[in-house]
């Protein structure tokens, strides 16, 4: 194994020319913090600590670091903890996407520079656990994931409330003047009431479905509710499970996350109803490990697994009813022919082995039959077509059925502040056959893809009834979000892909059955456009970070990690 067989604090020495004397120097400080020369001779587990006074979802993390180090010293192994970066979604400005590559280079960077012989990673808000099977699957440390988990749901007038999907449902009943000033402020005290991720199937909760599919979290570990003790014993099995893991020399991220550790990935995205961000990260994680997520792939994956999860926004129930169900592997057990049942898991088993030691709880409903789908076909569908040449994205199982095939007059918005200055303009033209179009609002564009792509419906046609419209874009959308919504649009418009050449009244064709969108614009005139474009002037930064950022990401398709991240293929 790396650093010459060495464990513990004897590996990964400080570089001072004498290596007797990094070792000295360690043990000192080691003194300094109380242990005793029996901590040299310890497996060390490094555990991640993403608590943050700007991050509510975390809020939990302090007692899954105090139960994972239980767990690690129980099985004989020191426990360490360690800071990263923590990114929550409704505070990092411009977008939490922007910072998920730098979250996941300082985890990766952390893990390789400190003396940890397996790690421990906790996250949970949207784009914490992305970054951490990213720095994972870089390098070659034993690791292990352990999502902090969903919150609770909240009530409002009888109804059970969460965020974000309902969020956004109560905000558009308010924008319609269905809700008055008080109601929406009492809705808003419940929609999150505790600790945890949120707890419809948005990102956070599609990524910690994704870590228990691929193997690299152990069975349970997606739908435990934050405050469960079920959540704290998780914690302590993970602690556990990490220092067998040491002892065993492994399994390694790249020998659990295999071809067909993806494969179940895929599945296990589309029946979940899962978030369109989920397959941004996917390819970014794939990337990590020097492949290339199929997307074409992925869409005939879709075609083949129904959506069997009865969660919001594709069904109606919340996390913590498919964790009292049975949890992930109840889910997976449904759809056995489908996946690599001998795909390997980070608890010594195989997938196959997991799923027949899952418990079920068939009387609950939220994990529907096959022959009873919520939806017939998986949760996401890859679009082609002139406006989409390196693909796009629908969540179709949460969109309205009538408006899969719509034709309709384009309404451009060119970038995020002509959108949030004319979307409720009284004397916008807009009705509700337009096809609403927002643009330069992708990786480089915003910069950074913000959540933009749940363009509001236009305040006029809100109040007139109007509940979704045709709405495309190169940004991205929150997994809790619903609707009609075209996504991740490639290339992008800042870099000239042909969202750029819309123009109002163009008319474009979705046709989701197909798997197309068309801009109805022929080829002559497209070449004309496309010769006189010029991309929107702006101030480019000329250091740091966004310097950095804009200079190096990929587009959406290959996961919007850095190009030089993703090692060669």
């Amino acid at each position: 194994m790396a650093n010459n067989g060495k464990r513990g604090l004897r590996r990964g020495l400080t570089q001072y020319g004498d290596e007797g004397f990094s070792l000295f120097l360690r043990r000192a400080f080691i003194k300094a913090m109380g242990y005793t020369d029996d901590a040299l001779d310890r497996p060390l587990i490094g555990i991640a600590d993403t608590a943050s006074d700007f991050n509510a979802c975390h809020g939990s993390v302090p007692r899954l670091v105090d139960a994972v180090k239980r767990g690690v010293m129980l099985a004989g192994g020191l426990p360490m903890a360690f800071p990263t970066i923590s990114i929550h979604e409704s505070f990092a400005h411009p977008t939490s996407m922007l910072l998920r590559n730098l979250m996941a280079m300082d985890t990766e960077e952390m893990i390789r520079a400190q003396p940890m012989d397996a790690v421990v990673l906790i996250g949970g808000c949207d784009k914490t656990l992305p970054a951490q099977m990213m720095a994972a699957a870089s390098g070659e440390t034993p690791a292990l994931v352990l999502p902090v988990g969903p919150m609770l749901t909240g009530h409002f007038r009888g109804q059970r409330l969460g965020a974000c999907t309902d969020c956004r449902r109560l905000w558009a009943a308010y924008r319609a003047g269905e809700l008055t000033e008080q109601d929406i402020d009492q809705a808003n005290a419940q929609l999150a009431p505790g600790h945890g991720t949120c707890m419809v199937m948005g990102t956070a909760s599609t990524m910690a479905c994704i870590a228990e599919a691929l193997g690299l979290a152990l069975p349970g570990s997606a739908a435990a509710p934050a405050v469960s003790a079920d959540r704290l014993r998780l914690a302590e099995q993970t602690g556990q499970r990490a220092v067998a893991m040491v002892r065993a020399d492994g399994p390694r991220p790249r020998e659990l996350m295999t071809e067909g550790a993806l494969r179940n990935a895929m599945v296990t995205l589309h029946a979940i109803g899962g978030s369109t961000n989920g397959v941004v990260h996917l390819a970014a994680i794939a990337g990590r490990l020097g492949a290339a997520l199929d997307l074409h792939e992925f869409d005939r994956v879709g075609r083949d697994t129904p959506v069997l999860l009865d969660l919001k926004p594709s069904g109606h129930g919340y996390m913590e009813d498919l964790h009292k169900a049975g949890g992930l592997m109840a889910l997976l057990a449904r759809l056995r022919e489908q996946l690599d049942l001998a795909a390997p898991s980070a608890s010594g088993r195989s997938l196959g082995e997991e799923i027949d030691a899952a418990r079920a709880d068939d009387s609950l409903g939220v994990i529907r039959a096959a022959d009873n789908p919520v939806s017939p076909a998986g949760a996401i569908a890859v679009l082609d077509g002139n406006l989409a040449p390196d693909t796009a994205l629908i969540k179709h199982a949460a969109a309205s059925p009538e408006l899969l095939r719509h034709e309709g007059p384009a309404l451009v918005f060119d970038s995020l502040e002509d959108l949030a200055r004319r979307i409720d303009d009284e004397t916008l033209a807009v009705t509700a056959e337009h096809v609403l179009v927002l643009r330069n609002a992708g990786p480089k564009g915003a910069p950074g893809m913000p959540e933009a792509g749940y363009i509001p419906i236009p305040r006029r046609l809100a109040r007139a009834g109007v509940r979704d419209m045709v709405r495309l874009s190169d940004a991205r959308m929150s997994g809790t979000a619903y609707g009609t919504i075209v996504l991740h649009v490639c290339p992008e418009a800042r870099v000239g892909g042909p969202l750029a050449l819309v123009r109002d009244g163009d008319r474009i064709r979705l046709d989701v059955p197909a798997r197309r969108l068309e801009l109805q614009v022929d080829e002559v005139e497209l070449a004309a456009r496309r010769r006189a474009w010029q991309p929107p002037p702006r101030t480019e930064p000329q250091r740091g970070y966004l310097r950095l950022f804009l200079d190096t990401v990929e587009q959406a398709d290959k996961g919007c990690d850095f190009d030089f991240l993703r090692p060669p293929r």
